[in-house]
């Protein structure tokens, strides 16, 4: 191992070619707890270092992903959230404070992220997301996707225009989708991913643009331990898929696509229920065959 400073990514050569890759004894001793586990090692950490992911919405699903991310050794954030902090998120959205009230959330996460991670890579958007503006609030990572590197997209929304958005430009761009939602006791969580396993269908399968959502935190209320066990899920199916290995199309070792889980949080239980593809699907359609008769129980 290296002994000199901590290590984000490879250290290079003085001619410009990458070294062997290694962490130093600092990001050893920091991510020991991820590194001991076979699934992770040594090249997984440096993997993450490697990794960018997006986080669209800083509310209390994404400020807490961003958090976990960032401490996991994750190398790039991307923070997108217009809204500003208010009194009434303090309970559940533990990375601001009483000083922030009135503050854009995702700019001040970015400023708190610095001191908790500062190995990590933060840029925030301080705008919504939309069909106008996703181009250029996903420009770093489609950059990165270029570069060969692994990335993910993390819904964290409470909107459903945006969600729309979000899944329609994850799949245009064949970026990797994880969304997760909570209102009162009922969470959702699935991942989507047109690369490895485009049989899985998308948002759009599942919730199609008509749906009716008579449901959000704002108008039904939540739990804030509620909403820690959902962004702790989202962030860890997060991470395994940026760990796992590319196992080709429809085969996904890991068996984290493809899959809908609803957490009840008044009895904790879990339920799954096995997507495909609706072929009629206006954003990820031709390939797939029809999502199960799920689609008319399920809320968002």
């Amino acid at each position: 191992m290296s002994r000199n400073h901590p290590l984000s990514h490879a250290e290079v050569l003085c001619d410009g070619t990458p070294s062997a890759n290694t962490l130093s004894d600092a990001d050893f001793i920091r991510y020991s707890r991820q590194v001991l586990l076979p699934e992770v090692g040594e090249a997984g950490q440096l993997q993450l270092a490697d990794a960018s992911v997006v986080i669209v919405g800083l509310g209390g699903l994404g400020q807490l992903a961003a958090q976990y991310l960032a401490r996991a050794g994750i190398g790039c954030l991307t923070l997108i959230d217009m809204d500003k902090v208010e009194v009434s998120n303090l309970p559940r959205q533990l990375l601001f404070s009483d000083g922030d009230i009135g503050l854009n959330k995702a700019r001040v996460a970015k400023q708190k992220l610095k001191g908790l991670a500062p190995q990590c890579t933060v840029t925030a958007h301080e705008t919504a997301f939309n069909a106008e503006t996703a181009v250029h609030l996903l420009a770093d990572i489609l950059l990165a996707k270029q570069q060969g590197k692994r990335l993910i997209v993390l819904d964290c929304t409470d909107n459903f225009a945006t969600r729309q958005a979000i899944n329609r430009r994850c799949i245009e761009a064949a970026l990797p989708l994880v969304s997760a939602s909570i209102a009162a006791f009922s969470g959702q969580l699935f991942a989507v991913d047109q690369i490895r396993f485009p049989s899985g269908g998308c948002y759009h399968c599942i919730f199609p643009a008509q749906t009716r959502v008579p449901q959000s935190c704002s108008t039904q209320g939540v739990l804030g331990p509620s909403v820690g066990v959902m962004a702790s899920m989202q962030s860890l199916v997060a991470m395994q898929l940026l760990l796992s290995e590319d196992c080709g199309r429809d085969a996904p070792k890991n068996a984290l696509l493809g899959r809908f889980w609803r957490f009840d949080a008044k009895s904790l239980l879990w339920t799954a229920a096995t997507l495909t593809r609706d072929p009629h699907c206006d954003v990820c359609r031709p390939k797939g065959v029809y999502l199960s008769s799920i689609k008319d129980s399920l809320e968002i």
